[in-house]
């Protein structure tokens, strides 16, 4: 089985909606989330997405 499809890192606001299994990013405001997303959608060469105002994810196409 090869996984083609998975979440690389999750980037929040509020720390009691944070995945399991994953790379996780407190971050103080939306500002500051918004910046680490575009920077770890780079880094990770991932898309990242916002699933709601508190948490964003990377995830690997």
């Amino acid at each position: 089985m090869v996984l083609e499809k998975y979440i690389l890192a999750a980037i929040t606001t509020n720390p009691s909606k944070i995945p399991s299994g994953t790379a996780v990013f407190h971050c103080e405001n939306k500002k500051e989330m918004e910046i680490i997303a575009a920077n770890l959608e780079a880094i990770l060469d991932g898309i990242a997405h916002a699933l709601t105002e508190e948490l964003y994810v990377i995830v690997k196409h």
